[in-house]
This record gives structure tokens, C-alpha cells and sequence, in this order.
């Protein structure tokens, strides 16, 4: 098993949300419901790792996950 952070970003135009795996840059989805992202986010992990498999690349694992800072800044 490997474990992965996701960053779901709402969608303000569509609805719903965008999913990134900063671990894995390039796997992409997207879902209405945070529960719809999660399970689509795992299809998406599953078929990103067996393609690099399948290249013969290496599976990145995310050793620390990602912190998320706010900033204020003046505008």
C-alpha cells in the first residue's frame, strides 16, 4: 500500500472540484462531491502508477506530505 496527499481545489465556474496528487505531477481529475474525488482520485493514483510500470519508470512516494500555508498579503 502507498499513500498519497490530494489537493481538491473548488471549481468556482464548473462546481465541484479539481484533484492533484503533488506526488505524482500530471494526475489529474476532477468530481462533484468530495466523496465522487476520492474515489475517482484512487482510479486515477491506480492507472498512473501501473503506466509508469509499464514504461519501466519508478513509482514516486511521498515522504512528507505537503503543507498549505495561507499568506496575507496587502492588495
Amino acid at each position: 500500500m502507498r499513500a498519497y496527499t490530494i489537493i481538491l481545489e473548488p471549481d468556482l465556474e464548473e462546481g465541484g472540484y479539481t484533484v492533484t496528487v503533488p506526488a505524482l505531477p500530471g494526475c489529474i481529475t476532477q468530481g462533484e462531491t468530495v466523496e465522487q474525488c476520492v474515489e475517482r482520485v484512487r482510479e486515477a493514483i491506480e492507472g498512473f502508477i501501473e503506466s509508469l510500470k509499464a514504461d519501466g519508470e519508478a513509482i514516486p512516494e511521498e515522504t512528507e506530505p505537503p503543507q498549505m500555508i495561507t499568506v496575507h498579503v496587502a492588495a
